[in-house]
């Protein structure tokens, strides 16, 4: 698409703080919003925020923000010219991206579909960057049946040597080989996983990364041919896969090899004719022995590990560095306009740090909190200090979905400045109500490992003392509010509803009331079930009872942390299962998660199959 063209109004496919962030990049360019949300979310802030509102469906993520016909439907009820789908839900589908591309009228905010598929395939990414001189992990493309191709691919490319079995996900089916010694036992042990989980015993080899650091590099492109690299985010800090502070520039890399790995996500977009927003990601290999103050240099070896093909959680870091908004970025380039800066235009300023503010509990394995409202909810400020949020004090927390309330991004001249005034503005931060990992990011900007950003994304879950976890939520933490006391509890509520009519314009309005008698009403009060904005019409009611989840006994329950979809479910009902054995792996923002079992037990219950969508919440397994 070369024509460009104006967008009058946007309807935002998220929630939360990325939808507010969307909808302020296009207020600023003059485009009205449209927000979508769920029952669960008919209060929430993004709602607040935009022009206009649409109810999509049910608190569950299946039947609201992942149902792609209520989403086009509301698009076009609202008269929308666009669709941005913010990160998560939809927005790596690439089924949705086509549908969307094929609705007249409507414009994908995005990558389209045919890009993301062949970059969300490994084995297609794999090789539009090899082609496109990409270093990759060197690996077979090949099943491996016999240890000799083990050993000889260990002696040409070095130990230790990763097993992985082809249907293999969240750890399942991967054996590390460390010398040839091992060889014959891990091949064999791995395809033995592969056939029990997968019901395939086929299996490949990669090298393994002992000591890796995560760097991505964001990217913008137009059609028009052109192709920006905005300089590299470091997000090695994680725990289970998921990223908790990430920062930018890395503090690792030299000048030289920061060049290589953007000039090589350049090669990779280009060669896939991808446009918008993009993160390509790489691991680079820490080493280990290098001095305080010691950068990786041009010789250090990366490899290309996927490309996300949509905005990403931190992105406010590389806007932080280079003072380019990428979401309006987004909406030129899906405008068909061309981007207005060269690729010497960026430039990288000063250091910038983002804290996922989530409510989870870091001493007690960052375990998310299932309830609770922002009884105090006072954040910092001052030079350098961002805040991208939607939540306000004396809003209830929405756990359905997942546990971020903000994210916290902090600027400083250098890296040194940056701590220093992200441990002010994190001492300011104010939070009363839910638990949260503040107290664990101050900890992290007194850790000497990442202090001297020498950390690798195995530190947290394999390196770090985890009493101190304990001590820093002893000393600066919150607990959950007390909702025993909550003088509200048990009051009955009762929602009247109206049909008022503005500038001509009809709408339906609820209104809720606490401690007030229901009001009959003749007709069944069937007039809608708004919040203040217009609703899509006709939207399916769904009726609970028909989907409860009915638990036998007084059985153990394993739940989901995090809304996503179950990759593989690894127990059967009158399996015995052991503290810490996996009972199944779920995905979320494309990062695979072990859902671990507390206790030891029996399985009663299975309560989830293989590409379930669930909640945070939601019950998966029960033991007796």
């Amino acid at each position: 698409m070369t024509e460009t063209q104006e967008f009058d109004k946007v309807l935002v496919a998220n929630r939360g703080e990325i939808a507010v962030r969307v909808m302020r990049a296009c207020e600023e360019l003059g485009i009205d919003t449209v927000a979508v949300y769920s029952e669960a979310d008919k209060h929430g802030g993004h709602v607040r925020y935009a022009d206009e509102a649409y109810n999509v469906g049910p608190a569950r993520a299946a039947d609201s923000y992942l149902d792609q016909d209520a989403i086009v439907d509301a698009a076009r009820q609202a008269g929308a010219d666009a669709i941005h789908p913010g990160y998560g839900f939809l927005a790596e589908n690439a089924d949705f991206a086509a549908k969307v591309g094929d609705a007249e009228g409507i414009t994908w905010i995005g990558p389209d579909g045919d890009a993301m598929e062949s970059l969300g395939e490994k084995t297609k990414a794999r090789t539009i960057m090899q082609e496109a001189d990409v270093p990759i992990v060197p690996g077979t493309n090949d099943p491996v049946t016999e240890v000799e191709a083990v050993t000889d691919f260990g002696d040409e490319h070095g130990y230790p040597v990763a097993i992985k079995a082809e249907g293999g996900g969240g750890g399942r089916g991967m054996k590390v080989v460390k010398s040839a010694d091992e060889a014959a036992d891990q091949l064999d042990s791995a395809k033995r996983e592969g056939e029990a989980y997968f019901s395939n015993d086929s299996v490949y080899l990669e090298r393994y990364l002992e000591n890796p650091r995560h760097i991505e590099v964001q990217i913008v492109a137009d059609h028009h041919g052109n192709v920006r690299h905005l300089g590299e985010r470091d997000c090695s800090l994680q725990r289970r896969h998921q990223k908790v502070i990430e920062e930018g520039p890395s503090p690792a890399l030299s000048d030289e090899l920061r060049e290589q790995i953007g000039e090589a996500a350049r090669r990779g977009v280009r060669a896939a004719d991808y446009t918008n927003a993009g993160t390509v990601e790489f691991l680079v290999e820490e080493d280990t022995d290098r001095a305080d103050g010691e950068l990786l240099g041009p010789d250090t070896n990366f490899y290309f590990l996927e490309v996300n093909t949509r905005i990403q959680v931190e992105h406010t870091v590389t806007e932080e560095l280079t003072g380019i908004d990428i979401v309006k970025e987004q909406l030129r380039v899906a405008m068909g306009e061309e981007i207005g800066f060269s690729q010497d235009d960026v430039e990288l300023e000063g250091h910038a740090i983002e804290f996922r503010i989530n409510a989870e509990n870091a001493a007690d394995d960052f375990a998310p909190a299932n309830e609770g409202s922002l009884d105090t909810y006072d954040p910092p400020g001052g030079i350098g200090v961002r805040l991208d949020d939607a939540l306000r004090q004396g809003d209830d927390l929405v756990t359905d979905y997942d546990s971020m309330i903000a994210k916290l991004i902090v600027h400083g001249s250098d890296r040194e400045e940056c701590i220093a005034r992200s441990r002010r503005a994190l001492a300011e931060y104010d939070i009363e109500g839910v638990v949260t990992i503040v107290p664990f990011h101050r900890l992290m900007l007194t850790d000497e490992q990442f202090v001297a950003g020498k950390h690798t994304t195995k530190y947290l879950d394999e390196e770090a003392d985890r009493s101190k976890f304990t001590e820093a939520q002893e000393r600066w933490g919150t607990g959950d509010a007390d909702l025993g006391g909550d003088a509200d509890a048990g009051e009955e509520s009762t929602e009247r509803e109206f049909t008022v009519e503005v500038n001509g314009k009809r709408f339906d309005v609820s209104l809720e009331e606490r401690g007030a008698p229901a009001i009959p009403t003749p007709n069944g009060g069937d007039s809608g079930s708004g919040s203040g904005r217009m609703e899509r019409p006709d939207v399916a009611q769904a009726d609970d009872d028909d989907d409860e989840v009915v638990i036998e006994g007084d059985g153990e329950a394993i739940a989901a942390e995090m809304q996503g979809t179950i990759l593989s479910v690894d127990v059967s009902e009158g399996d015995e299962v052991a503290a810490g054995d996996v009972v199944c792996v779920l995905e979320a923002m494309k990062m695979e998660n072990d859902v671990v079992a507390d206790k030891g037990g029996v399985v009663d219950q299975v309560l989830v199959g293989e590409g379930d969508s669930v909640d945070m919440g939601d019950v998966l397994v029960v033991l007796e």
